[in-house]
């Protein structure tokens, strides 16, 4: 709580809120540990709230409300437990912050407050003033010391986290503060005649008889429950009820001291007689004073039935004035039977008497003497303790600076050693996460995993075999790629090749189909035509002979005059509205052709930045190919001196070469790198079972000798002569490409002959044609195909 350093008073009080749940749940489940460590934490948060308002006086302190929740969720953490002593404290201090920041409480709350408070005080056992004080002034008693400062320090420790007032709580500090604050009249009247039977009555006959009717009328108001009864979950841990039985025993304890003040032996006869009013049994009570025997000094004989009551001191004390007391009585016994001389006691007088006159002097001279004796070794005393003192004070306080600097290297080094620790566990769990993502990506369930496996596992391991499986991954599907095209190109190709004779086909009837449309519609044509100026002619006939218009000239000049005026006018207005609207135009037009220059440079920038970048990629690319090109190389080359390596150590092992004729040796091929041979057949040519071309190919010089090696797979280089691909490059010839520099073959891909070379010339791999691989070849060059 005290590392972190984030706190606001906002979240105080959200930590103090969760730290009251987790309390109030210890209190339920029992777990007394735990409620007394979140006890420990409220104490450490509410120092740190008052720390902050040392600094800053604007800090406000816990509010009232919450305080007062706490010290209420202590009543039943302490009631829980049985400790009344911190119950009656935590309801004392609940009582003053209710009373103190809620000024609406009621009469009714107040009294029954009030009266919690008294009863939960009533409750405490109480410890007899004189058995007090001969603890401490007897050496004889039997005291465990070490264990009652180990509890008072207890006391103390857990007096100051929850806040109290003192640091020794006792019952009698918290009645005279009850009796202070008047908590004494505000409680009911037979409360305080109960509280004055406890505390002021000392008559154990009258005790329970007083305390019986008190204690029924709190039974009978606030449904109280006994030992005797069943245990009622009903009765909630708020009522006053529940304060019955420990006032029970308090007053059992009460009574019992009492017939120990005044008797010897009391008969269980007579103390079952004066319980009786209690709703106790005996075995009960047998219980309540066995529990009590540190406190109580008395004994249970059963075989006389009775309780026998004794002081808790040694017979030590009794024994030291016994010899005394006996030579007194032994002196007196012998001046009875043998009168001594009184004449001579008279003369022993006498010369007594003359001899401390005549000594007076020197023995108050010597009386003198030994007072300024004992005046000075008391001061040599004194001045030996005090430097005694001085020295132990010394000590002590070097001690405390070496035990202060211990304890502040020891900080330093824990805190050191939990930052080395925090920062590994930080690491650990980065590279766990990283092996998780690499497991993940693997496609292995992370979940079935646990954290020690997985800290096992090697980090660079399972990278590499991350990369290799992608990398194998990212090669299958290229390969995949590779087949898909490949089966796609032969697919497209039989498609075109089939479809051809349809497209004609298909082109031809079309062709005739709308040509003879055309002719149809050429004749509908000029027949509706005819038709139309046909009944024209007659229109016209009609209407020349009832022409009116010869009649409406003279009519027409007077009305065409004020038309013509206004149509002038109008004109104008048209002629202004048109320049103004031109001249709109053109501006617009020099907006829009400054935008689009704008833009196109806009464009250009971002074109020639996308080129920039694209040319970056590609020598990077190039790099890398180059880079691994390199690297293949040299691994080749490695593979290549491990092959010749092994095959030298083969020669030696099989003996002697068999001779081979001169004739003979370029033609078989004799190794792994020739043309084939008897012993080493070649898969693509050369001698061996392969015989000349290809996998396509009519055994032509494709893939064979002039594609893909001169000979065999391997040649020179293992690939065939310089390179793998044969001759100078893998595809045969100068280029890839048909014919002379161009893969489409011809001048263009859709006008020469073919894609491939030629009309049907030859074949894609094939620098002069392959002879009898006639399937890759692309259409006639004639006609409307899909290929032109």
């Amino acid at each position: 709580v005290r590392g972190w350093e984030g706190w606001t008073t906002e979240s105080i009080e959200l930590h103090l809120q969760t730290r009251f749940i987790q309390l109030e749940t210890a209190s339920v489940l029992h777990r007394y540990t735990e409620g007394f460590r979140t006890c420990e934490d409220i104490f450490n948060i509410l120092q740190i709230s008052q720390a902050r308002r040392k600094h800053n006086p604007d800090v406000p302190a816990p509010k009232a409300k919450l305080m007062a929740s706490y010290y209420e969720k202590l009543t039943t953490l302490f009631w829980v437990s049985e400790n009344y002593l911190f119950h009656a404290f935590a309801w004392y201090k609940y009582y003053t912050l209710c009373k103190e920041f809620n000024r609406g409480m009621s009469e009714d709350t107040k009294r029954m407050q009030a009266s919690a408070v008294l009863l939960a005080a009533l409750c405490i056992p109480s410890v007899p003033a004189n058995e007090s004080k001969a603890s401490h002034s007897n050496q004889h008693t039997i005291a465990t010391t070490v264990e009652d400062g180990i509890v008072k320090q207890k006391m103390a420790r857990m007096a100051t986290l929850l806040g109290f007032h003192t640091r020794n709580p006792t019952r009698d500090a918290l009645l005279a503060e009850i009796r202070s604050k008047g908590i004494l009249e505000q409680a009911p009247a037979y409360l305080r005649e109960l509280y004055e039977l406890l505390e002021e009555t000392n008559d154990p006959l009258i005790m329970v008889q007083k305390a019986k009717p008190l204690l029924e009328q709190l039974q009978q108001e606030l449904g109280a429950t006994t030992s005797n009864d069943v245990k009622n979950d009903d009765v909630d841990d708020t009522t006053l009820g529940r304060y019955v039985k420990p006032i029970t025993n308090v007053l059992l304890l009460k009574l019992i001291r009492n017939l120990s003040a005044a008797y010897h032996t009391v008969s269980m006869d007579h103390l079952k007689s004066l319980t009786s009013g209690l709703d106790l049994s005996f075995e009960q009570v047998e219980k309540t004073i066995v529990t009590s025997s540190k406190t109580l000094a008395v004994r249970l004989d059963h075989r006389a039935g009775c309780l026998r009551f004794g002081n808790v001191q040694l017979e030590s004390d009794a024994m030291r004035s016994q010899l005394v007391n006996l030579s007194k009585q032994l002196q007196a016994v012998s001046n009875v039977l043998t009168p001594p001389d009184r004449q001579s006691v008279l003369q022993s007088r006498l010369s007594t008497y003359q001899s401390v006159r005549e000594n007076l002097h020197a023995e108050h001279a010597a009386v003198l003497e030994r007072k300024n004796l004992i005046e000075t070794r008391k001061e040599e005393t004194e001045r030996v303790a005090q430097e005694k003192s001085k020295q132990e004070a010394r000590v002590k306080a070097e001690e405390e600076a070496a035990r202060k600097a211990e304890e502040e290297q020891r900080i330093v080094r824990e805190q050191r050693l939990r930052e080395i620790e925090k920062q590994r566990k930080i690491q650990q769990e980065l590279d766990n996460q990283e092996k998780k993502r690499f497991l993940a990506a693997m496609g292995k369930k992370t979940e079935d995993i646990s954290e020690e496996q997985i800290a096992k596992i090697d980090t660079e391991a399972l990278q590499r075999e991350h990369e290799a499986k992608i990398n194998k991954e990212r090669e299958e599907a290229e390969r995949k790629t590779r087949e898909t095209a490949k089966k796609l190109d032969y697919l497209v190709r039989a498609i075109r090749i089939e479809e051809l004779p349809l497209i004609k086909k298909k082109y031809e009837e079309k062709t005739k189909l709308d040509k003879e449309r055309y002719e149809q519609e050429n004749i509908e044509k000029a027949q509706k035509a005819k038709l139309q100026w046909e009944a024209d002619v007659k229109d016209k006939a009609v209407l020349e002979s009832h022409n009116v218009f010869a009649y409406c000239s003279e009519f027409e000049n007077s009305v065409m005059v004020g038309r013509q005026a206004e149509h002038d006018v109008i004109c104008q207005r048209a002629e202004e509205e048109a320049e103004m609207e031109a001249e709109k135009a053109k501006i617009s037009r020099a907006r829009k052709r400054k935008a689009a220059e704008e833009k196109l440079m806009a464009a250009e920038a971002a074109r020639e930045a996308e080129e920039e970048a694209r040319r970056k990629e590609e020598e990077e690319k190039r790099k890398k190919d180059e880079a691994r090109r390199e690297r293949e190389a040299k691994e080749e080359e490695r593979r290549r001196a491990e092959d010749e390596r092994m095959e030298e150590e083969r020669r030696k092992k099989a003996g002697p070469a068999k001779y081979i004729p001169p004739s003979q040796r370029l033609a078989s091929g004799g190794e792994r790198g020739g043309g084939g041979g008897e012993d080493r057949p070649s898969r693509f040519g050369g001698a061996g079972s392969y015989p000349g071309g290809g996998r396509y190919e009519g055994r032509s010089d494709d893939r064979g000798g002039g594609w893909r090696g001169g000979g065999d797979r391997s040649g020179d280089y293992r690939r065939g002569g310089d390179d793998r691909r044969g001759g100078d490059d893998r595809r045969g010839g100068d280029d890839r490409r048909g014919g002379e520099n161009d893969r489409r073959g011809g001048d263009d891909r859709r006008e020469g002959d073919d894609r491939r070379g030629g009309a049907y010339g030859g074949d894609r791999r094939g620098g002069a044609g392959s002879g009898s691989y006639n399937d890759r070849r692309g259409p006639p060059s004639d006609g409307n195909s899909r290929w032109r």
